[in-house]
């Protein structure tokens, strides 16, 4: 069990490093997403069932909906589009 916790450890501190170096911002949000269930798993396995609900729950739903409600109120992932568009032409 403690070499399973000690990988989601290494996964979290790969995703937190990564999310420097992401330019699309729905790759952020995906990466926050991942870094997320992977926060509540541990929890999980920290005996705290409450803390990994609330995590599942905040960090993984309604946190990744706000944020991709507002990317799309703020257009960046049609201007990313578009980008991308003009790139392959």
């Amino acid at each position: 069990m403690t070499i399973f916790a000690g990988l989601l450890l290494l996964f979290l501190i790969a995703c937190a490093i990564s999310l420097f170096f992401i330019e699309k911002l729905i790759n952020v949000v995906i990466v926050f997403m991942s870094y997320s269930a992977v926060m509540a798993v541990l929890w999980l396995l920290l005996e705290s069932p409450d803390l990994a609900i609330t995590e599942a729950a905040v960090g993984c739903g309604i946190t990744t909906l706000l944020f991709i409600l507002t990317l799309k109120k703020v257009n960046a992932l049609k201007e990313e589009r578009e980008e991308e568009d003009e790139q392959e032409a």
